[in-house]
Order: C-alpha cells, then structure tokens, then sequence
C-alpha cells in the first residue's frame, strides 16, 4: 500500500455525539460491513463489549481498516465518557488525524472541549461533523460559531444543511452549489445531485465566506481569490482551492465542518471525501521523534526501508496471552522477527501479526511504517513502550492519569481472592488509570480508577470474565495533602541497620506551593557553585541520597498517608562526618526531617474537585441550581443554546456520588450532567 494514500484518523466526541453511528455508517459505505448495526440495539460493529452494548455506550477504543476512494483508512472509534479518557488520550497519540462529532442541538458539551484540547495537544489535524441535524432544535450556525467560542477553533463549513430539524433534506457542497440528496430506499447509498433551488443564495454567500476563510490563512490561494477565482469555480479553482484548504487543515490553521445526520444516513458520504481530501497521511506529518540512550534526539521516518520504531499504545490480555497494539512510525517487521523493548532492554519474538476490524482480526505476515496492527509475542509490553529494530530511539510516553475514587473489595473465600487478584492483574495491566492494591494487613483488596462508571464496569467484566463478585465497600475518594505555611527542621540520624552504625545529618525547609504547579525538591545555596569544589566537601552520592529521601518521604504524608503536592523542600544543610556519615544515614535524615517539617507546616487534606457541567430546559434551571448548591457545587457560568440551559461549575466529587440520580429525580429526567476531574484542593 502507498502510504500515501494512507489516513489514520479517530473519531472524537461527547458522550452520545453520535460517533460510534457515524462510525458504522463508514464501514457500510465502505462495504467493510454488509447490514448497519444501531447503538441504541446493542448491535454495533465497534461497540463489540457486552457491557457497551448493555450501556449504549463506547467503553474500549476499537480499531478497523476499511477503503474509500483508493485510499486506506484506519478509524478507531473512542469512547465519550469522562471515565475513559485514557482511552482518548492513548488513541490520539499515535494518530494522524481526527473528526469531531458534535450535537447540532447541544452544541459544544464538555467532553467534546476536553477531548478537542487533547488532540490540539498532539496537534492533531481535525475536520468536524455536525451531527443529527434532523433533530429539534439544531442549530448549525450557533454549532459552529460554539466551535470559534469554545474551542478557539477556526471551522470552516464545506457544506450547508438544506434546512434543519424536520426540513432537513440533505447538504449543499458549496464547492460546486449542488444540493446532495441521499435516497432512504436504499440506506443512503444513493447519492443523486441537485440544483439548490431556495437555497441557492444562501450557499452562494456561504461559498464565498468559505473561500475568504481559505484565503485568510492560506498565502498562495489569496493571490489566486485576488484574481477573480471566486467569481466562477470552475474544476481548476476548486482543485486548487481545496489543496489550500487542505494545506491550512494539516497545519492547524483551519477545521472543514460538514454536516448531517448519521442515524438517517445523510451526509456520511461527504465526510469520507473530506478524510481523503483533507486529513493527512503518515508523510504529511513531521517525524516521530525520541531519544536516544545518551539523550540524543533521533527521528522516525515514515519509510518502510528504515530501521524499526514503533509504540505500543494499547495492551489486552486474552486467555492468558498478551496483544500489544503497535504503532508503526518507520520500518517494518514481519512475523519471527526479533524486536527490542528499549524501555525494558529485553527481546520479544512477534508471534502473529493482526490487520483489526472490532473484534475480528486479519493475520498478516509483516506490516510497515504508518501501520496500525495487533501483534501477539510481545510479552514485556505496556502502554506507552517503545519497539525497535536496527535503532536505538525511546519515542515518548503516553502520559496516564492519578485516580481520583477508590473501592475496597472482599472476596467470599480464599479461592475466590486468587480470581480476584487474577482478574485485577489482567485489567490493570490493560488500563493504566486502574490501581489495584492489597493491604497486608487487613487483607483487603482496593481498586482505585477514574469514576463511579468506571469501576463499575470493571466490576462487571469479573462477573462476566471469571464467574466472580466480591463484595463491595462503599466508594471512597482519592486525597492529596499539602502544606498551608512554611517551616524547618534538624535531624540526626545515628544508629545501628543490619548490625552496621549509619549516621546522617540534614536540615531543611518546606514551603506552600500554587495549586497545580507540583512539588520541587532543591539544594539550597550552602554548597558552592563550582561543581568540583563542592563535590570535594560534599560527594554528589550524599546529596543525591538525600533528595531521594525528601521524594520518597512526599509520596505519602503525615497526615492522609496520601502524597504530598504543591510542596516546596528546600534542603539547608547537610554534614559529612568522616568516617561515620552513610548513604543510608543521610537517606533517612532526610525523610524524618521532612516528616518533622510537614507536621508543622500546617499539612491539610486535598480533595479531588470535579468540573460539572449540568444541561437542562429553562423550566428545571431552579431545581437543579437549587440541588448542585446542596452538594457544595459552585456556579462559574451559564449558557443558553436552543432553550436548554447548561450550568458550568466545580463541586467536590465526594458530594456528588449518587448525585445525577438525584439530579434526574428532582428534574423530572430532563436533566442531564458530565463531571470531569479538574483538580485537588479544599472543598
């Protein structure tokens, strides 16, 4: 395959934006699926997870391979929900491109924001979908002008809806000013052009606002608009208008929107074109780019001639046997290969290569740069390694995320913890965002994730997997602790470990920090600044041990046990007695020291703070004011968007368990809400 002609893209959006319906509209246009499943059946192709199609929602990313146009296109379709975010987040990594989906009703919701910042951090290039337009109440000027508002996006819309809600008939390509109708008799497969007729003079000024919006951020197509290609699009100027568009998509500077409504088969078509037209292929993106193991920058390729590098992005773990989802940046390798783990330093042998389509797999016998695949063998793999052959390159990782809610599991008997303790090493080695801990002491098993629906549905793939269900605590939330002043101490430590005398003395000082800004472990200014010379009255062995003790001794505070955040420790002086001062002398000088100075610093619990967003019609605004402020939740704004109001604000998560029931019942139903983990802080 020309990599060339090769698009790797996600599909992105809000809980139910409609992705995952977009998504089996593309494999039925495609013709990788011969009959559309539905969402709300249970019988989506990519919703393949019994606890998906229990929920109506998207859980685990799937990937698959489908042909549009000559061109390959990978589309993994990720989950909306808060919850699994990691699951966006690790997707986005490794892909080239992206379509946001969004509501034409609800406009811009959360998690469409979170998700949307999230591939602008990898720079991700986007083109949107505007989705159920068919619907009550859509709107898709205020959609769009949401995107500008919300998203700091600059979208630029390549169709117009034919009318909306109950009028909407198709899209008008305002390239061309046809008017797309998509027959029902036959699932929309029947794409017919039309003259716009009422409709024309409204895609004719929409026309050249697209075209002005091309020009503005591309330099070469506004001399071409200066001369007069806006007067009359003939096949050259079209031509030449989208490789401009395209050009300002691959570099950020714009965002095509289209328009339509999955569930009712219009539209699909034209946002395959887009992919092919608009989004990248491996070539278009600059190159993968790591480090060596002397810290040198090196860069991946996209040639299937170069030495091997790729990142594994997803790990599962299937009857005992682990599938490690690669990224392929450069090279290529084929089945029996032998690949390196640069992270671990070990050798995996690739057992099986797979081509994904959901649940189903294609065995190929070797794959190449721009690739997505399974591969079966790799048994040191996690999330976020790097593979390599022929080169030696460490690409970065994938950044996972602290859980904020944690709950405490009790297994009927001894047989039923070792299913339980197999169950939870198997998901957390799947997911990075689960912690699973055992308390010695008691005996008693935790699991730690991001939300109530997340370990929820771990819960129910143990039923479902292992045949087990363990009792189950009340959830509980996740602390931080901090310091509210700043304080010092002095200690001496002098005594006998493992039968030999250690001796260490160290003084220090701690301080508040902002939120969010981390800690900082420092030497203060008692050394000189001439590394020889301090190394002479100091060795840096000493002083590393001793900054290794200060972080070791925030990772669980005086007062929680949790970690320490937000915390400045400034180490004022350590001595070196000859002859008696140790490595580990000083290691432990510096975390009772520490321990003193916290405990009078004024240490205070940090709890996790949610950012809530609470949509409901103007008629139960009261209500549900009324209940977020019984929670301690706090109001920082409200909009308005087709007669619905959303209320944005922050409440502690530890008042909000159980709350969207409570929400629904004061409302009627017609509320609905989306947290999302913005922070630890007081309450």
């Amino acid at each position: 395959m020309d990599i060339s002609r090769l698009r790797n893209l996600g599909v992105i959006a809000h809980i139910d934006a409609g992705k995952t319906t977009l998504t089996e509209r593309i494999l039925f246009y495609t013709r990788k699926i011969h009959r559309m499943g539905e969402v709300h059946e249970g019988t989506a192709t990519m919703d393949f997870m019994p606890e998906e199609q229990e929920r109506g929602i998207t859980i685990a990313s799937a990937c698959t391979t489908c042909l549009w146009r000559g061109h390959a296109i990978n589309v993994i379709d990720t989950p909306g929900h808060v919850d699994f975010t990691i699951e966006v987040e690790r997707c986005l990594r490794v892909l080239d491109g992206a379509i946001g989906v969004f509501d034409a009703v609800a406009g811009v919701e959360p998690q469409s924001e979170t998700v949307w910042r999230q591939s602008e951090q990898f720079r991700v290039p986007k083109i949107a979908f505007v989705n159920k337009m068919d619907r009550l109440g859509a709107d898709f000027a205020a959609t769009v002008q949401a995107m500008r508002d919300r998203l700091g996006a600059n979208p630029l819309p390549v169709v117009l809806p034919a009318g909306q809600g109950d009028a909407f008939e198709g899209v008008i390509d305002l390239f061309t000013l046809k008017k797309l109708a998509f027959s029902q008799a036959d699932e929309g497969q029947t794409v017919t052009e039309e003259d716009p007729g009422s409709f024309l003079e409204e895609a004719r000024q929409a026309r050249q606002a697209l075209l002005e919006g091309i020009a503005d951020v591309d330099d070469a197509f506004m001399e071409r608009y200066l001369e007069g290609a806006a007067d009359g699009l003939d096949e050259a100027s079209v031509s030449e208008a989208k490789a401009a568009l395209r050009r300002a998509t691959l570099l950020g500077r714009a965002t095509p929107v289209l328009a339509g409504s999955a569930l009712r088969n219009t539209g699909v078509q034209p946002v395959l074109d887009a992919v092919v037209d608009y989004l990248p292929s491996p070539l278009d993106m600059p190159p993968a780019r790591g480090l060596d193991a002397r810290g040198r920058e090196v860069s991946c390729q996209p040639d299937a001639s170069a030495p091997f590098a790729g990142l594994v992005f997803k790990v599962l773990v299937e009857d005992g046997r682990k599938t490690a989802f690669l990224r392929l940046y450069s090279g290529a390798f084929k089945e029996g290969d032998q690949l390196r783990n640069v992270n671990q330093g070990r050798e995996d042998r690739v057992g099986r290569i797979y081509r994904l389509h959901a649940d189903h797999k294609e065995q190929l016998k070797s794959c190449e740069a721009g690739d997505i695949v399974a591969v079966v063998g790799l048994r040191s793999a996690h999330t976020g390694e790097t593979y390599a052959k022929g080169m030696d390159v460490r690409l970065e990782a994938i950044e996972s995320y602290a859980p904020v809610i944690t709950l405490a599991l009790e297994p009927r008997n001894a047989d039923e913890g070792k299913v339980v303790d197999e169950a939870l090493a198997r998901y957390c080695e799947e997911d990075p965002t689960l912690v699973a801990r055992m308390d010695e002491d008691s005996g008693m098993r935790t699991v730690s994730g991001m939300g109530e629906l997340h370990l929820d549905v771990m819960l129910e793939r143990m039923k479902r997997e292992y045949g087990v269900a363990p009792r189950t605590g009340a959830p509980q939330v996740i602390l931080r602790e901090t310091v509210t002043r700043e304080a010092s101490a002095d200690c001496v430590f002098d005594r006998e470990l493992g039968k030999a005398p250690h001796f260490g003395h160290v003084t220090l000082s701690v301080a508040p920090r902002p939120r969010r800004a981390g800690n900082a472990v420092e030497l203060g200014d008692f050394l000189p600044e001439d590394r020889k010379l301090a190394d002479k009255i100091l060795p840096r062995q000493y002083v590393d041990a001793v900054l290794e003790g200060c972080r070791d001794c925030l990772q669980s505070g005086d007062l929680t046990g949790y970690p320490v955040v937000d915390c400045a420790v400034t180490v004022t002086g350590i001595e070196k007695r000859e002859g008696a001062t140790t490595l580990p002398g000083c290691h432990m000088a510096a975390v009772q020291a520490l321990k003193e100075a916290l405990s009078k610093a004024g240490p205070a619990p940090l709890e996790p703070i949610m950012k809530v967003a609470i949509s409901c019609p103007e008629a139960e605004l009261g209500s549900a004011i009324s209940l977020f402020g019984a929670v301690g939740g706090r109001i920082d704004e409200m909009e308005d968007h087709a007669g619905h109001k959303t209320v944005h604000g922050t409440a502690p998560m530890r008042q909000l368990f159980g709350f969207p029931t409570r929400l629904r019942s004061a409302t009627q139903g017609r509320a609905g809400i989306v947290t999302a983990f913005d922070r630890f802080d007081t309450p």
